[in-house]
């Protein structure tokens, strides 16, 4: 097979193929092996008929569309392999010459990965933000261990407080019929997380075991059911089980429970350094992103329309999959949300492009530079995926493989370098503090 590849727009190429007669002629062949079975030819049985009284009968033309069908994705794929360009979108198909016994000739014009006028991206300045760890935070950590690590104990007797696990039978009404995610029997709920409202909650307070009581509520304005958000609603509630958190008391018996240290100041010296590490990878995060926002916003680049499209849609299956498992299908969505797929995709649009954009000037910038990624870094790597799923390394390889993902794993190491090199070449200025820690210890909640 023969192909070239010709720069026919700024983003966009076109190939020419020429295929080998004999490669032809065998995809007929073999497209005629796969018809003749369902062929219905007078005086032969089925799949008995020669092909040329198959073709005295239907033609030659079942043959060389069903050919087409299986030689032409082959030997675009090849072309596209032998020529090296990297399409974004699906290729425009031009046929020159479909005949047996002669070379299969076609082009085919497709939107490639844009060049990228780099602007500058050395010597940048940006303000790193100062995290850190305060003894407020390192508290709520032990308060966090105390609660994960309590012990339920069932109550007999005794009214609900705030904090306890209740196990509540519930039937919601507005305007007296029942909606949507508004009823359930045996749902175990923990007291001022807010189920359903903020306001359903304050109202369980105090309910003792087996009571029954209208709870009027009005329903978050982020309600699942649309049409009942913001509305007032009655639910009537029974408790059928009340489970009392058994906090352990902080001191070196605890932290052996629950830790390999000895001593509570041992646990606590060793939560103050995870939340250290961790505020320092965010805000180590932050100096990057911020780098990076500078330099798509200092950068040349035409994006084709289909790579646009592509990461809407890869965004748009993010959002629709979850609801999927649900069992909520996308028209409800839509319906829902007062929203059409068309809407939903505009407002996704300014994210994609600067999604796309970012990723093309990261590839721009590591191939400038001449960064590399050895089989060592993508070795570490997938051991790294391997223990966040908990498979054998050799299978989460064998995986990505299989679903031609390697590819994508070395670019993204690749992108991670040209960050990394971002800020090694960058002015950082530090900042001032900010406060407010969240959770990012890696302890499990």
């Amino acid at each position: 097979m023969k192909a070239t590849a010709e720069k026919i727009e700024k983003n966009k190429v076109q190939l020419e193929v020429e295929v080998e007669p004999e490669r032809l002629s065998e995809a007929i062949n073999k497209a005629y092996r796969k018809l003749r079975s369902k062929a219905k030819i007078p005086g032969f049985r089925p799949g008995k008929a020669p092909r040329v009284v198959f073709e005295r009968y239907y033609g030659k033309e079942p043959l060389i569309n069903e050919a087409l069908e299986s030689l032409l994705p082959v030997c675009y794929l090849e072309a596209v392999k032998e020529t090296g360009i990297e399409p974004v979108d699906q290729p425009e198909i031009d046929i020159d010459q479909l005949e047996e016994g002669k070379p299969f000739i076609f082009k085919a014009k497709v939107d490639v990965v844009p060049e990228v006028e780099l602007g500058n991206y050395q010597g940048l300045e940006v303000t790193k933000p100062e995290i850190k760890v305060s003894e407020e935070d390192i508290n709520a950590e032990l308060e966090r261990l105390r609660n994960r690590y309590a012990k339920l104990v069932t109550l007999d007797e005794g009214q609900v407080e705030k904090g306890d696990i209740v196990t509540i039978d519930y039937y919601g009404t507005v305007d007296g019929k029942p909606f949507k995610g508004g009823q359930g029997e045996n749902r175990s709920i923990e007291v001022g997380l807010g189920f359903v409202a903020d306001d359903f909650d304050e109202n369980l307070l105090g309910m003792s075991l087996g009571e029954t009581r209208d709870i009027k509520v009005t329903l978050p304005e982020d309600f699942a059911d649309k049409t009942v958000a913001g509305k007032e609603a009655v639910i009537r509630t029974t408790i059928k089980n009340i489970r009392r958190k058994e906090l352990a008391p902080l001191d070196d018996d605890f932290a052996k429970d629950v830790s390999e240290f000895d001593t509570l100041e041992e646990l606590r010296a060793d939560l103050k350094n995870k939340l250290e590490k961790a505020a320092e990878k965010r805000s180590d995060n932050a100096v990057k992103e911020a780098l990076v926002r500078q330099v798509v916003e200092n950068s040349s680049v035409d994006l084709p329309p289909g790579m646009i499209n592509s990461r809407i849609d890869q965004m748009m299956q993010e959002v629709m999959q979850p609801l999927a498992q649900q069992g909520i299908t996308a028209e409800q969505y839509y319906r829902l949300t007062n929203t059409t797929e068309e809407q939903m995709r505009e407002k996704l649009r300014q994210d994609a492009e600067f999604s796309v954009k970012q990723e093309l000037v990261l590839d721009a910038i590591a191939q400038k530079e001449d960064l590399e990624v050895s089989e060592e870094e993508v070795e570490q790597e997938i051991k790294r995926l391997s223990e966040f799923y908990r498979q054998d390394a050799d299978k989460v390889k064998e995986m990505l493989e299989q679903r031609d993902e390697m590819k994508n794993l070395k670019k993204n190491l690749l992108r991670l370098k040209a960050l990394d090199f971002l800020a090694e070449n960058a002015k950082i200025v530090e900042g001032t503090e900010e406060a407010g820690m969240e959770n990012d210890t890696g302890e499990e909640k």
